[in-house]
């Protein structure tokens, strides 16, 4: 099942693609819904490399869901959009192909979350839950971005 939404950041393209780069952006926008801790034994780095990225996931940061896989995919620039995948994968969710699309708006950003998420007969669950949690990530973002980028 797809979830698609988008949004318009009041931010340069450029701006948004250094953050959305960042394990730092994940963990703010969000939170407290989803919170991820690094399995990797140094923690997350300050910018994500392309591959695989082993992370615990927490519901409101008590609930464990179990070990995640984010598959980092980074695109090409082309004509000012920016392009990033997660190709991942977790005990509940065995796909969530999450594609991130920023390419510009105005003097802003139109932002796009377009994720695919299989989870067998946890499927409808699943992607009720990604519905709201994407709307709530962009609400945060929106918020970081009126505050200047300020977490």
């Amino acid at each position: 099942m797809i979830v698609d939404v988008s949004t318009r950041l009041a931010a340069p393209p450029e701006k948004v693609w250094e953050y959305v780069q960042t394990p730092r952006l994940l963990q703010h926008v969000a939170a407290p819904l989803l919170i991820f801790r690094s399995c990797e034994r140094d923690g997350f780095p300050d910018t994500w490399s392309p591959g695989p990225h082993r992370v615990w996931m927490f519901a409101f940061g008590v609930l464990p869901l179990g070990p995640q896989t984010v598959g980092i995919e980074i695109g090409p620039n082309e004509n000012g959009v920016y392009r990033v995948r997660d190709n991942g994968s977790g005990l509940l969710a065995k796909t969530w192909d999450h594609h991130i699309i920023i390419k510009p708006d105005g003097a802003g950003t139109h932002y796009t979350d377009h994720v695919r998420v299989e989870a067998g007969l946890l499927t409808l669950f699943v992607w009720a839950f990604a519905s709201v949690f994407y709307r709530w990530r962009q609400m945060r973002w929106r918020a970081l971005v009126r505050r200047g980028f300020r977490y």
